[in-house]
């Protein structure tokens, strides 16, 4: 038989990876990228729920897009699109829980690596994937952040749709359950008569009740999506968006759309995203945190509990934010990862239900997610 010379070898090595990569898009896989960055998508547990009409999770979406040559902003995007349009999922976008007045209000952040560029709005309403706002501030204006009624506005200006009201049957169904409970713990006082700071108290602890009732989903009390990405050319972007606490004090915007804090990106070295408590993780500037430690050489795991110990030394001497274990209550969940494609989802609580989405090749995958407690 006669010898393959160089070129023959290496143009059949090409012919056998390309029908590979063909033979496991076949088998329902993501389909293959080939490249000397390993590319991978990250995100909060919802963004691998949902499906589209193809059938596809949110995760899966974003693979695919970067599969096809498309940005990485761009595919984070659509992943967190899937729950920012669906009523399906009460902790972002259209149905997402209201604040304490029933009106749904929202914050998202995105950040491009290469770009260097980063956008966001707070408190923006009528809009349900205020992602793609946040995408337009970010290309259309030299700010980062716009927030309240200009961030409406502004998305009125871009030809973004603006809706009267966000709230889904079933978010405002939830919300008068909790506005009736919250005024049977002031005595039946009508909620008008009700000062916030009661409204605060009694309403975070109502809304924990109606979780343990499973009348609201217990990671939608602090509900957010994050997701973030990395193509075969080591492109880094990643997005944020929510409706924030359920039931919140009116005017409240969280972590979510703060650069560092909900969100934060370098293309060099990787990226990170939260949900959960936002206020603790505004505390620590956590996103910011993890990177700089991924900078400094540690892998995204340890990176991000290096954060999440961080928040609960500084909480654990507070009554408020321990429970009777002598552990902390709340949960703050952190989506990390690295230019190498090393990756990590990390959390205050976990347990053998707690998971985060992830998809490569080997297609959309649900992890249980790393923690610094542990519950069976």
């Amino acid at each position: 038989m006669a010898k393959m010379n160089r070129r023959e070898v290496l143009g059949a090595a090409a012919t056998v990876a390309a029908v590979t990569a063909v033979a496991s898009g076949a088998k329902g896989q993501a389909p293959a990228i080939m490249s000397s960055y390993k590319p991978l998508v990250v995100a909060a547990h919802n963004g691998n729920r949902l499906k589209n009409d193809d059938g596809e999770t949110g995760v899966q979406i974003a693979y695919r897009m970067m599969a096809e040559g498309g940005d990485v902003l761009d595919a984070t995007i659509a992943c967190n699109n899937l729950p920012e349009n669906s009523t399906e999922d009460s902790s972002v976008g259209y149905g997402g829980l209201p604040d304490a007045n029933g009106d749904v209000t929202l914050d998202a952040c995105c950040m491009h690596g290469p770009m260097k560029r980063a956008g966001g709005v707070a408190y923006i309403q009528g809009v349900r994937a205020p992602s793609h706002v946040a995408k337009d501030v970010m290309l259309k204006t030299n700010h980062h952040l716009l927030a309240g009624q200009g961030a409406t506005d502004f998305a009125r200006a871009n030809g973004h749709r603006i809706e009267g009201d966000l709230n889904s049957e079933h978010s405002f169904k939830r919300y008068l359950e909790w506005k009736e409970r919250v005024e049977r713990e002031g005595d039946n006082r009508t909620f008008a008569e009700l000062g916030p700071d009661f409204i605060e108290e009694k309403g975070f602890e109502v809304a924990y009740q109606m979780a343990k009732e499973g009348l609201i989903d217990i990671e939608h009390i602090h509900g957010t999506i994050n997701c973030n990405a990395i193509n075969n050319k080591g492109d880094i972007c990643g997005n944020t968006t929510t409706s924030g606490r359920s039931f919140k004090v009116p005017g409240r915007v969280g972590d979510s759309p703060i650069l560092g804090a909900g969100l934060y990106v370098n293309n060099e070295v990787g990226a990170a995203g939260s949900t959960g408590l936002g206020e603790m993780n505004l505390y620590h500037l956590c996103s910011f945190l993890i990177v700089e430690k991924m900078r400094d050489g540690m892998h995204p795991k340890d990176a991000g509990m290096f954060a999440l110990q961080r928040v609960r030394d500084f909480c654990i001497d507070n009554p408020r934010y321990v429970n009777e274990e002598g552990e902390i209550a709340f949960n703050l969940q952190f989506y990390i990862l690295n230019k190498k494609s090393e990756f990590a989802g990390v959390a205050m609580r976990g347990g053998p239900e707690r998971y985060y989405s992830m998809c490569d090749d080997n297609g959309p995958q649900h992890l249980v997610m790393d923690s610094v407690y542990w519950e069976d």
